[in-house]
């Protein structure tokens, strides 16, 4: 298995990225090539470490207290690093971030801060205000920026008062403590520009917002990820003054240097353990890793004065007057202080004799690239943006994409040493393989993956993946199909053909997305590159198979029953965990799933066929197989034709079936799966068109899920899970603002629920569900999410995705009303049009001036100092566009950027 992390892992393409010709342009068609290594160096640094199953080595898997965030700043980490603002090498065998204090914190702030999900009131939940307001592909320009009160922060407030909230209160939020107040507040903000692949300038900009002059200590920290501790034949690295900077030395990396401006004063400790605080031990290093926190803020003699170490910051203290600004700057290169690697000069960067700057820093060459940087990622960005987007929908694209670009993070879990322990370490709690992830040995994780959210979730998911790779694919095609390969590849797939899902527990099961994903990449990026398709094909038929041999139903009757596909809170029991006394649940999602995955590939299939015909074979598989399914679904009860919708049915131990009436998300799916194709394109494969026509011939059911054109000039014809005159129904509830519709976006559950719940007798318990628009009111899957109301984006996304495939063909060519009730018609790839619309509306200003998704804070939506700044959050209340949960999720709700890109022409003004 490679020893160095795999982040492009895909079949050689000369393909550029976009027609358009930038200096980021270029800079990535570079990177794509392998020469210069552009991605060497990026924002690779996870936001946090603690609290996460890697770092868990308890008995009990209580990963949020064996590892709580009062042992972050003293703790080495086994796995991966955290901090803020953070770049790092691919491998992380460096880190380069940010620290601040404001003179009155009991610790400096290091990393964010948030509860755990014991502490908070809707499960876990960060706690602080901090943007990613721009970045590159290639990330030669990414900047960042955080809201640091000047008073004491509450830390202790924030725990104890969320704590005594219920799951019916709302959350207790910084803004909510008053330390805002009077603007006292610093603006602290983080760009780097890269003078070259291994050239990283880092400005650092505080602004004191309040009312009265103050000061800040602002502390760039460069260290080593601790590989050392866990394993004594790793060589150890070495931090150490040069001159009038620093020089870092490691095997792995060989010889960096940091340089800062104003001639600050260097701190050194180790990036080691402070067994000493956390567990009386007397062994503990004399300069531990939070050496540099105890001297800042205690005045500890706590700092290495022999000036080594593998931990260092460059210390700046700083008097700010009110209103005003002071800008730090600090260099990081590679390479020795005699010839330096790699240029600072030229639009692209290209290698050339460029040193390390000699004392006094200079500082107007330094500012000239990274004002280079900045116009080049502006020109960059102009390009990219639909020259029909609106300044707030082209702000809306930018910043979602610059927060997808710093969700790459460094992930590192070897399960096998997890389970087993290190050779240096002390022995894990044994039985730890019940706990979790013990039949994943296997899996081998050391690779920059993106993440579902920086904080809250810095962790892969299987099917977030799929969604974060069709959006990054718009800006970054050759990264976005390393990716949906990643997972795919031995050291991650099981080798009885499942995905992992994350690592809360890797043999969950997430909706089988990658197909869909894999297509859309292929298609984003100019449908040319079939190595591509083909390489990630061959590893799908392995998913594939792994599902219909574990997830089809006892009877063998082409249904199917995943768990919680990925839904969580959303059915009326708990999906992944059905006691065998209770009875099996048919899954209408789970049973579409496989529907779309089975088209998914009879796509992927077609498209080779065209150019291998020894693909025809395989795409009659699929073709039978989704025609299958599509019977099932339709003919089991799944289908309630008086309600016009698809119901999960439960098949009780006492023998009675009870259909699941829950008008949700659950019963959309199917929507999803279909697919369109030209006769032109099959009367190409005959062997395929051959078996088609025998099946159809054979089994006539099966004729109502395929529908041929009578347009003689264009003939196509449609393979639909739903047949359209059912489809045309089901929109009937899915267009009803009282139902399923929000002014935002499609619901979780139809509003109908809020006076209507759904009541269930089982085994003597009754369970329901109701309408909760926006946090969950129970503690199911941890109670941080809730699929029960609220609008989520990667459903809404595939919902879009099938209506416009269904308006493709004549035969659903039909109307319908939307709103229900309004009596405008709409064609369906009008309305997938509007819904777009309407979720994107979530981040621009309304008539009031409000972005709908902040519109619970006046400071968020209104105060000039915040209102350009976007949160893009994890999902958002079903009534009124407010965004909850976690509020970095780019993530798939970057998908908005996917969505502008996408979306179909608007009409001329006027």
């Amino acid at each position: 298995m490679p020893s160095e992390p795999r982040t492009s892992d895909t079949a050689d393409t000369d393909t550029d990225t976009a027609a358009t010709d930038t200096a980021e342009h270029r800079r990535l068609a570079q990177a794509n090539a392998g020469s210069p290594e552009w991605r060497d160096w990026g924002p690779y640094l996870a936001e946090r470490a603690w609290g996460s199953v890697r770092e868990d080595y308890s008995d009990d898997g209580d990963a949020w207290n064996f590892f709580p965030h009062d042992h972050a700043r003293s703790r080495a980490y086994r796995w991966n690093e955290d901090g803020m603002a953070g770049f790092s090498d691919l491998g992380q065998n460096w880190c380069l971030s940010l620290a601040v204090w404001n003179g009155v914190d009991p610790i400096l702030k290091e990393r964010m801060f948030g509860l755990t999900g014991e502490e908070g009131n809707h499960g876990e939940d960060v706690k602080d205000y901090w943007w990613f307001t721009d970045g590159t592909p290639t990330h030669s320009f990414n900047s960042w920026r955080y809201h640091y009160p000047q008073v004491a922060f509450p830390y202790e407030d924030l725990l104890t008062t969320n704590k005594a909230r219920g799951r019916h209160d709302a959350e207790y939020e910084l803004v909510d403590t008053g330390v805002f107040d009077d603007s006292k507040y610093w603006v602290v903000t983080v760009d780097y520009a890269k003078g070259g692949p291994h050239d990283l300038l880092m400005t650092v900009t505080v602004e004191n917002a309040g009312p009265e002059t103050a000061t800040i200590r602002v502390l760039p920290t460069l260290w080593f990820r601790n590989t050392w501790s866990w394993d004594s034949t790793k060589p150890r690295p070495s931090i150490t003054v040069d001159g009038a900077g620093l020089k870092a030395e490691s095997e792995a990396t060989g010889e960096l240097h940091l340089i800062g401006d104003h001639d600050p004063a260097p701190l050194f400790c180790d990036n080691e353990t402070n067994a000493a605080r956390l567990f009386g031990d007397a062994t503990s290093p004399a300069f531990p890793k939070d050496g540099i926190n105890d001297h800042v803020v205690h005045g500890a003699a706590s700092v290495n004065p022999a000036q080594t170490g593998t931990k260092a910051a460059l210390d700046y203290a700083l008097t700010v007057e009110s209103g005003a600004t002071a800008t730090i700057r600090v260099r990081l290169k590679a390479g020795s202080q005699a010839a330096g690697s790699d240029s600072a000069a030229g639009s692209d960067g290209a290698a050339g004799s460029d040193a390390l700057p000699p004392t006094p820093f200079d500082t107007a060459r330094f500012d000239e690239v990274v004002a280079l940087r900045r116009a080049e990622a502006d020109a960059y960005w102009a390009a990219v943006t639909p020259s029909d987007a609106t300044p707030d929908e082209a702000q809306v694209l930018r910043q979602a994409m610059a927060g997808l670009l710093w969700s790459k993070q460094f992930y590192h879990y070897n399960v096998a040493t997890w389970l087993t322990g290190d050779p240096a370490g002390p022995a894990p709690a044994g039985g730890r393989g019940g706990v979790r992830n013990g039949n994943w040995r296997h899996l081998d994780a050391h690779d920059v993956i993106l993440m579902p959210d920086t904080w809250e979730y810095p962790w892969f998911a299987a099917w977030d993946l799929a969604f974060h790779c069709v959006t990054l694919a718009h800006i970054d095609p050759e990264f976005a199909k390393a990716q949906l390969i990643l997972l795919l590849r031995e050291w991650y797939m099981h080798p009885n053909g499942q995905l992992p899902a994350y690592e809360w527990n890797f043999s969950d099961v997430n909706p089988p997305t990658h197909a869909w994903a894999a297509l859309q990449v292929f298609e984003i990026d100019g449908a040319r590159d079939f190595d591509f398709l083909k390489r990630i094909f061959h590893k799908l038929l392995i998913n594939f198979t792994w599902w219909t041999n574990n997830k089809e139903s006892g009877d063998g009757g082409d249904l199917f029953s995943g768990g919680f596909m990925g839904l969580d809170n959303i059915a009326p029991l708990d999906r992944s965990a059905l006691p065998a006394s209770v009875g099996t649940i048919e899954q209408a999602d789970s049973t579409a799933w496989m529907g779309n995955y089975a088209l998914d590939l009879l796509q992927i299939a077609l498209v080779l066929a065209d150019h291998d015909d020894s693909y025809q074979d395989i795409a009659t598989t699929f073709v039978e197989h989704f025609l299958a399914i599509a019977l099932a679904a339709n003919s089991s009860g799944m289908w309630d034709d008086d309600d016009a919708f698809f119901y999960d049915i439960l098949h009780q131990a006492d023998g009675r079936d009870v259909p699941l009436k829950v008008r949700s998300l659950v019963g959309l799916v199917p929507v999803v799966a279909s697919l369109v194709y030209s006769d032109e394109q099959i009367d190409a494969l005959p062997r395929f068109r051959e078996r088609l026509d025998w099946v159809l011939a054979n089994h006539p059911d099966y004729n109502q899920f395929v529908h041929v054109s009578e347009e003689a000039s264009e003939r196509t014809t449609l393979l639909a899970l739903v047949p359209p005159d059912r489809l045309i129904r089901m929109l009937s509830h899915v267009f009803d603002e009282t139902g399923m519709l929000s002014g935002h976006g499609i619901r979780g559950i139809s509003a109908w629920h809020r006076d209507h719940p759904f009541v269930v007798d089982v085994a003597g318990t009754s369970a329901s569900v109701d309408y909760e628009p926006a946090e969950s009111t129970t503690a199911l899957f941890g109670g941080n999410s809730n699929w029960r109301g609220p609008i989520w984006f990667p459903l809404n996304v595939l919902l879009i995705n099938g209506l416009r495939a269904n308006d493709l063909h004549e035969t659903t060519g039909k109307t319908v009303e939307f709103p229900v009730g309004t009596g405008t018609q709409l064609s369906l790839a009008d309305a997938a049009d509007e819904l777009s619309s309407r979720l994107i509306s979530l981040f621009v200003p309304d008539a009031s001036g409000r972005r709908p998704s902040d519109a619970r804070y006046a400071l968020l939506s209104a105060d000039p100092r915040w209102k350009p700044y976007l949160f893009f959050y994890e999902y958002f209340d079903g009534d009124t566009g407010q965004g909850l949960g976690a509020s970095h999720q780019t993530g798939w709700t970057a998908a908005v950027a996917h969505l502008i890109l996408k979306r179909g022409p608007r009409p001329a003004a006027g």
